[in-house]
């Protein structure tokens, strides 16, 4: 009699952003772990910028699919960080979270956040490492054959690295939406396998 398989284990790192949302589906192997998709899931162009109740859906929608196609063990976000002289911007960020952690509460799915310190620390060594220094760091720990880019992508990547660097246990088992692919190909090089191998704070 056959056992079932073990589905594999990813984690979902996003970026959030009501504009733009980095995303990025990692999965874990005894290798390592590796990249499978990331892009970036934008509003629909033209919307309306104080239309909220659309562009909320519209990146709800979008985050969905990718969602239900990976059917990822955790999703992973940066911790809210408000700056004293720039409340707003927090407000805005706060209503993307929210679709997202809505999202996965639907299906199940654990939603984490980690300060944008611990991220740092835990990819690069440092709680204040520079954005470019993430990028070689993910780039490195990833094994890819160019820096991620644009930095919705990277911060998701991070994110999501992070998350698998924390070692915590809790891994299981369009609606409108423009989707900005990574081209993979250039990300990851002719043949990926080839290469052996906390406090909350401010974004640099």
């Amino acid at each position: 009699m056959s056992t079932p398989e073990t589905p594999p284990r990813r984690i979902l790192g996003i970026d959030p952003g009501l504009q733009n949302t980095g995303y990025a589906v990692l999965e874990i192997s005894d290798k390592g772990p590796r990249v499978c998709e990331a892009g970036v899931v934008r509003s629909a162009e033209g919307r309306d910028p104080a239309d909220m109740a659309r562009r909320l859906k519209t990146l709800y929608d979008g985050i969905c699919l990718v969602l239900d196609e990976w059917r990822p063990g955790v999703i992973v976000v940066e911790q809210l960080y408000a700056h004293y002289e720039h409340p707003r911007t927090a407000i805005l960020m706060a209503h993307a979270r929210g679709a997202y952690f809505l999202a996965g509460a639907q299906r199940g799915i654990p939603v984490l956040s980690y300060a944008a310190t611990k991220v740092k620390k835990l990819v690069t060594g440092s709680g204040h490492a520079g954005k470019e220094q993430m990028q070689y760091a993910v780039a490195r720990e990833l094994r890819l054959a160019k820096l991620p880019e644009p930095h919705d992508v990277a911060d998701a990547l991070a994110i999501a690295l992070c998350h698998y660097f924390a070692g915590t246990n809790i891994l299981r088992g369009t609606s409108g939406a423009v989707f900005t692919g990574v081209n993979m190909k250039a990300l990851l090089g002719d043949d990926p396998d080839a290469i052996d191998t906390e406090d909350e704070g401010p974004r640099s």
